[in-house]
């Protein structure tokens, strides 16, 4: 009895997940609740670049204004493909479809990225090693992902099959993967080094948390976005690039993009203090 209750509750589950699924309107609501929430997330960003400029004016384009920066992009140009979501799918050619889809995704890597480096070089800074490299290999990171996607694009434009498609999708995968491997690699040594910091303090133990935190996030997203990335390329009931799977793109952004930026920007709330500030470093 038991049995059949759970059988007749699961049938139901997926026929309602299929209506919705097909269901224009349905889509059209929950591709503008995506719209709204990365809207919000992306005014949040601004907001708090714009606190933190009045704040240090004098120090340029620090790597916490940049930071900020990047999110309210992201989160901005995600909104608007959100918001002109049906009109995006009827683009032609349709390799436009997929910039204006993994671009936002291509920047999100871009700006959290740029958190590991920040981390890494407080990281070799404390240890007094030299951190001189570390931004060239930033940039050079950077440009490679960025020049292998391109060139995946303009191959998909010239020759548009399945196989490179996939190739496209799983190549983003590896370099989400790459990104959970940083923040676990340089988050967990800042989070040792501060653990085992002989100097106890209030600060320290806000630090400790902050990165704890950070780390767990955004390696958990990246994971996220990683494994999705893989059933997206191989399963099409898995399918993010269109329009009648508007509940698997909801879960999908809510996990890896809307949730991660928010808890990210909660936690680095805090403004710089307006003296003596040693741990914001221009961008040149």
């Amino acid at each position: 009895m038991a049995s059949s209750v759970a059988s007749y509750g699961l049938t139901d589950a997926i026929t309602w997940w299929d209506d919705v699924d097909n269901s224009a309107v349905w889509q059209d609501r929950i591709f503008h609740i995506l719209a709204g929430l990365t809207g919000a997330v992306a005014a949040v960003a601004l907001i708090q670049l714009v606190r933190i400029e009045c704040r240090v004016p004098e120090y340029g384009w620090t790597t916490q204004k940049v930071f900020h920066f990047l999110n309210f992009v992201v989160n901005a140009v995600r909104s608007l493909v959100f918001v002109f979501r049906q009109g995006v799918q009827q683009i032609r050619p349709e390799i436009l479809q997929h910039v204006l889809l993994d671009m936002p995704a291509l920047l999100f890597f871009t700006t959290y990225a740029l958190l590991v480096l920040f981390w890494a070089e407080i990281y070799y800074q404390a240890r007094a090693v030299s951190s001189d490299g570390l931004r060239p290999t930033f940039y050079t990171i950077n440009a490679v992902v960025y020049t292998i996607q391109i060139a995946l694009w303009l191959v998909l434009w010239w020759k548009p099959i399945r196989v490179v498609l996939i190739l496209s999708k799983i190549f983003f995968a590896g370099v989400s993967l790459f990104a959970a491997l940083g923040f676990l690699l340089y988050g967990g040594r800042l989070f040792l080094m501060l653990h085992h910091f002989p100097v106890e303090s209030k600060g320290r133990r806000k630090k400790l948390q902050e990165v704890g935190y950070i780390t767990t996030i955004c390696f958990t997203c990246f994971l996220i976005r990683c494994i999705m990335m893989c059933l997206n390329a191989f399963d099409k009931a898995a399918d993010l690039d269109v329009l009648n799977h508007p509940i698997l793109n909801f879960l999908y952004y809510l996990l890896v993009e809307i949730i991660p930026c928010t808890l990210v920007l909660f936690i680095l709330r805090k403004l710089p203090p307006k003296r003596g500030i040693t741990q914001y470093h221009p961008i040149h």
